[in-house]
């Protein structure tokens, strides 16, 4: 790895911590469906795929989803009562993690680009970028319905290096799930894995990011060795 240009951040599980609030909205939806609730660590197991699949694992109470368990009527009506309750929740119990902050700050200060590619619905990222002052750090920031596909595609990727006239040998691709280590991978970008995230109970260094590291600091202590 050397000579980068272009950093991608996930951002869920990532850079910052959003669990509670997606537990408390997905709670809210059960609970007005009449259906049962759960913990936030079984929650936590099912976020990383984008809101609609989250809803779709809450209703059948499992990671699994087997077609033809839920009818198209019922997922809607589910994410509607869902993207409610977090619209309203969104931002109030999200934290970042650990050296995230002052770790994007001194990348974006040393010249790299910044770049944002999340399976999130783009309509709560920018308030959430806003309540932590990040607004200006990333120059390109896709959400999970930007385009017609999200992560481990990699068209969001690609999407962006063409937009910031960056090869993809010149990015590195940085989350915590195998989403995102499978969308650097498929598109020929090293990747950077972090093992405190959401990835389904399973070792992110099962997936053979080219490293991985444990926490934020460590992480940027590399990244900075990278810059030309």
């Amino acid at each position: 790895m050397q000579n980068k240009q272009l950093l991608i951040f996930d951002f869920d599980g990532t850079l910052i911590d959003s669990v509670p609030d997606l537990a408390d909205a997905t709670n809210t939806m059960l609970m007005q469906l009449g259906k049962p609730t759960y913990d936030i660590d079984t929650i936590k197991s099912w976020v990383g795929n984008g809101s609609r699949l989250l809803i779709e694992r809450a209703l059948v109470g499992n990671i699994e989803v087997e077609q033809g368990e839920l009818t198209i009527e019922e997922a809607d009506h589910a994410e509607q009562l869902f993207l409610e309750a977090y619209n309203n929740k969104s931002g109030s119990k999200t934290i970042a993690y650990p050296d995230v902050d002052k770790g994007l700050k001194k990348l974006h200060e040393a010249g790299f680009q910044l770049a944002l590619v999340t399976n999130k619905p783009i309509r709560f990222v920018p308030k959430i970028l806003q309540s932590f002052g990040w607004q200006d750090l990333f120059a390109e920031v896709l959400g999970g319905d930007s385009l017609p596909t999200k992560k481990p595609d990699p068209a969001p990727l690609l999407h962006v290096c063409n937009a910031l006239n960056v090869r993809p040998d010149e990015t590195v691709m940085i989350g915590d799930s195998k989403n995102d280590i499978l969308a650097g991978q498929n598109a020929n970008m090293d990747t950077l894995g972090l093992s405190y995230g959401y990835n389904y109970g399973q070792d992110i260094r099962e997936f053979k990011p080219t490293h991985t590291f444990d926490n934020f600091a460590d992480l940027v202590d590399l990244l900075m060795t990278l810059k030309p």
